[in-house]
């Protein structure tokens, strides 16, 4: 920043700037400012224009304030001493320092909430960008790992690309700043963001709005006022200023509110079906706030802000909006009437190369760059040079001269072509906002509060799991649902360390061919990712609860066409192509974008601002308004606000609300009536999910080392995947039953608790040892068979009689600490030495059976106990004196004679209640107790209750 020589000077031009704030020709024109160019008054103009030096001059020689606080400015080197204040926020105070760090920067501040501490600075550019309709303002927002103590979890360790949830807050610091910066301010503008320390409690989005309001106030931008943001929730009845992490955790409302000590710039949020009226009261709580914060800037402006850099505002000339007003005004107002966008779009741009025409070949329009400075510093140039030249009326001549002949004067007033654009761009909105205050119509004939014709066409798109084309005029969306595991789940890495998945997420795509118009595809833009994430939210609070659907959910809504209010539409076709691939949503929301004339006095209304309902595009580019809002009849979901003029108050917004809840309630009759409607069921290529729950100790036995297990799983059952838990939930995907009832077996056998006792039939043996067979009682469970258990007699090598993949049954007779089984099939062999076995002691309630035509069979009653095992019993008849022997039928090599009290206890299933080897594993496998009774009166016997 250059400085002023001395006190007179910096006072002339102070009173030069004060009687005219908006030229910069007094400059070039002051001897005391430019010598050099008051003493060649022939310079030449075009290269003193181009040259950046005098550029850089003309927009810094005003920039030092006497007003500076002598504390705060060092003597020599006019560096900034450190200056802090503090300011109550809520129920504590936020820490505001300057001149710290940063010093070098236009302006710079460090905000404290906490132990969490952001770091913003803002720098311009010393020559001015071309003109445009668009303020040459970026901002950039990063959080710093080290701010929690930890580095990223990827491979980079340093900071690389932006993040989603980094962009949006980029956004909320961009939407308030950008409509305080005037018109004709040209200077590249950067505010950079950074969080220097977190401490997990206090979070940094709303502090970095308001350090950057700070900063902006506390530089050389010509702002007016201060801007503030702070966050309010609301936790029962209470409503919270900057409310904690863990009370966000119970609020109902996440509110975002940045704005000046006397309107409301931006707003946005997202809550559980709000009703508008506990809305209007959060923005009144959150306005008062931002209030206190920006009357505490202004007395820390005072002290130590910098000088605004008003001279650098270059507007058109007057003139020149009377020129175009005067070629366009007719054919303007029909070509407003044109409600197609495509063809209006047309006609105003061949509108706008006609005016170019007119005035170029009136000689009022340069093509040169150059002299695009303020009119009347051209002229009075222009003039300067000339009085230099000896001018010679026709018909008087001087001796000793040669006559030279006049020539035509150049206009006084020349404009650059990007002038003449930006003036009939505002032409164009004036003409459009007196159409709709004195009409009554807007471009496409609706009335203010009339919404476009909806239309929308569920199960569009075969293979996907929910599709649904959703047209509102000439805006279209098309949303696509998919369901999957948790694999599917978004990761997001932040600053709190712990990993977060997002179960539901939203992609929202803007292509250039929605609009018409050939541009670059890559990656998402911020516009992208902010209209993105506002339709997520939107539709975040309708999904049913994990426990009740356990799906990961992705929707993508592409822009087909785009005419306004897009993201809008987005909520509206993500709505209904969830209900179209099955989700139970709670219930139908809707969105819509609101409009607004501010000043309608100026256009012949009585002064109350219109609220347009459903607003188009050119109605988003002219009005003074954006006001998004998403949820159904009883309450809002989420709402975004940007302002475009000096802000908005209260009594507008509420007057907003209410209209976009009639919208709401149309736009919902409207779905109701979608040809088809949603499928409101799985689709068929939808992945099944099957939730089961394990005791939590037994997962370890489902996932393995390393996870082999797990993966042997679903390789064996042919499942998408299996996801565990720590608590004991799994959950099993898979694209057809039978791979899933597979996978369920298999998990059951690996977590079931085998109890003492319990029997196990037709068992293959896996491995053979020299000490005993490993036999799989179950898939993944196996237990050993000690050779002194595989046998009734004595048995050297087990290879004598078993093999591998032999089946037997075996039965669990030990469980150590370890879940080590030790199993026997001695247990179920016949008892060698029936001499050494008890009789039984049966009731006296016997009958005969009828005589078999091949043997007396006596019958057995089995009973089945609480545990599901059945027991099997033998009985004796009174008359014979052999024993009788209750078993499975078998073959005769093994029909041998039981003890008279053997019982076996066994699994209900479908195999035989004999011991089963592998000599048998062909026989009959009937369900059927018979056993053959031994004697001479061939009488078959029922036995009573044990």
């Amino acid at each position: 920043m250059l400085t002023c020589p001395s006190t007179s000077l910096y006072s002339l031009a102070t009173l030069q700037r004060r009687s005219q704030p908006s030229h910069s020709h007094f400059l070039f024109s002051n001897p005391l400012l430019f010598p050099r160019f008051a003493a060649s008054r022939k310079c030449n103009f075009r290269s003193l224009l181009s040259a950046k030096n005098c550029r850089r001059s003309a927009v810094r020689a005003s920039a030092d304030s006497p007003e500076v606080s002598e504390s705060v400015v060092a003597g020599d080197g006019g560096v900034l001493q450190p200056y802090s204040v503090k300011i109550p926020v809520g129920d504590r105070h936020i820490l505001v320092e300057t001149g710290h760090i940063g010093r070098q920067a236009s302006g710079s501040v460090t905000v404290t909430d906490g132990e969490t501490i952001v770091y913003t600075t803002v720098c311009l550019d010393d020559v001015p960008s071309e003109p445009s309709d668009f303020f040459p303002l970026s901002v950039n927002y990063q959080e710093r790992f080290s701010a929690a103590g930890r580095t990223s979890g990827g491979f980079f360790k340093r900071e690389g690309k932006t993040k989603d949830h980094e962009v949006l807050i980029c956004r909320l610091i961009d939407r308030p700043l950008r409509p305080t910066m005037p018109k004709g301010f040209y200077h590249e503008t950067q505010i950079l963001s950074w969080v220097l320390s977190y401490d997990g409690l206090h979070s940094p989005d709303s502090l970095a709005v308001t350090a950057a309001g700070i900063a902006v106030a506390l530089s050389e931008l010509p702002t007016s006022k201060a801007v503030a943001g702070v966050r309010v929730g609301l936790v029962g009845d209470k409503y919270i200023i900057n409310p904690t992490t863990e009370e966000m955790e119970h609020s109902e409302l996440d509110l975002l509110l940045a704005g000046t000590d006397s309107a409301i710039l931006m707003i946005e949020g997202y809550s559980n079906f709000l009703s508008e009226e506990k809305l209007l009261k959060a923005i009144e709580v959150g306005q008062d706030a931002v209030r206190a914060i920006c009357n505490e800037v202004e007395a820390l402006v005072k002290k130590c802000g910098k000088p605004k850099m008003l001279d650098a505002i270059k507007l058109p000339p007057p003139e020149l909006y009377e020129h175009v007003e005067e070629i366009a005004g007719d054919e303007l107002v029909k070509v407003l009437q044109i409600k197609n966008k495509i063809p209006r779009r047309k006609a105003l741009s061949s509108l706008e190369e006609k005016v170019l025409k007119i005035l170029t070949e009136n000689g009022f329009v340069s093509n040169d760059s150059t002299l695009r400075s303020n009119s009347e510093t051209i002229a009075e140039i222009l003039e300067d040079e000339d009085e230099d030249e000896e001018v010679i009326v026709d018909g008087e001549v001087d001796e000793g001269d040669i006559h030279i002949k006049p020539t035509p004067r150049k206009p006084a007033l020349l404009f650059s072509e990007v002038d003449v654009k930006l003036v009939f761009k505002e032409v164009t909105s004036k003409f459009w906002r007196k159409r709709i205050v004195e009409g009554g119509k807007r471009s496409d004939g609706r009335t203010p509060v009339e919404i476009r014709p909806i239309n929308s066409r569920c199960g569009l798109l075969p293979r996907a799991h929910g599709s649904t084309l959703f047209t509102r005029g000439e805006t279209q969306a098309l949303a696509v649902v998919t369901l999957g595991d948790k694999q599917m789940a978004q990761r997001i890495d932040n600053l709190d360390g712990v990993d977060e998945f997002k179960r539901f997420y939203l992609q929202y795509s803007f292509p250039p061919s929605c609009v018409g118009e050939a541009g670059r595809i890559g990656a998402p833009s911020r516009r992208e990712i902010g209209h993105g994430m506002l339709a997520e939210r939107s539709l975040e609070q309708i999904l049913p609860f994990e426990d009740d659907f356990p799906y990961t959910i992705r929707v993508e809504s592409t822009i087909t066409e785009s005419n306004g209010s897009s993201s809008m539409a987005s909520v509206c076709g993500g709505c209904l192509a969830l209900q179209d691939a099955g989700v139970p949503v709670k219930c139908s929301i809707a969105g819509i974008a609101m409009g607004m004339v501010l000043d309608t006095k100026e256009f012949g209304g009585d002064g109350t601002p219109l609220i347009l309902s459903d607003i188009t595009g050119s109605e988003d580019a002219s009005g003074d308004m954006d006001f998004k809002v998403a949820g159904n009849e009883d309450g809002i979901t989420a709402f975004q606000m940007d302002i475009k003029v000096g802000g908005i108050t209260l009594p507008i917004m509420r007057k907003a609300l209410l209209q976009a809840r009639d919208g709401r309630k149309h736009i919902l009759g409207a779905m109701m009536n979608s040809s088809p409607p949603p499928a409101k069921r799985l689709s068929k290529y939808a992945p099944l999910i099957h939730v089961m729950k394990v005791k939590p100790e037994r997962i370890h036995l489902i996932i393995g080392s390393g996870g082999k297990k797990v993966k042997s799983i679903i390789e064996e059952s042919g499942v998408e995947a299996i996801d565990t838990e720590d608590n004991g939930i799994v959950k099993i995907f898979a694209k057809d039953l039978p791979s899933l009832e597979k996978s369920k077996a298999i998990i059951n056998s690996l977590t079931m608790v085998p109890t003492i006792g319990d029997i196990y039939r037709n068992c293959e043996i896996k491995s053979i040892a020299p000490y005993g067979v490993f036999v799989e009682i179950a898939p993944g469970r196996e237990g050993l068979c000690h050779i002194s258990e595989l046998s009734s007699g004595w048995l050297p090598k087990a290879e004598d009689a078993f093999k591998v993949g032999d089946r037997i049954d075996v039965k669990l007779i030990e469980k150590n600490e370890k879940g080590q089984l030790r199993l026997s099939h001695r247990a179920l062999l016949p008892d060698p030495d029936p001499d050494n076995s008890n009789v039984s002691k049966l009731t006296e309630d016997t009958e005969t059976s009828p005589k078999s035509p091949d043997k007396d069979i006596s019958k057995k009653v089995s009973s089945l106990p609480k545990d599901g095992l059945v027991e099997e019993k033998t009985v004796q008849s009174k008359d014979s004196i052999p024993k009788v022997t209750v078993s499975s039928k078998r073959s005769s090599e093994d029909d041998s004679v039981l003890p008279s009290k053997k019982f076996v206890r066994r699994l209900v299933n479908s195999s035989q209640d004999k011991p089963f080897t592998n000599k048998d594993k062909t026989k009959n496998s009937s369900n059927k107790a018979v056993g053959s009774v031994s004697g001479k009166d061939e009488s078959s016997l029922v036995s009573g209750e044990l």
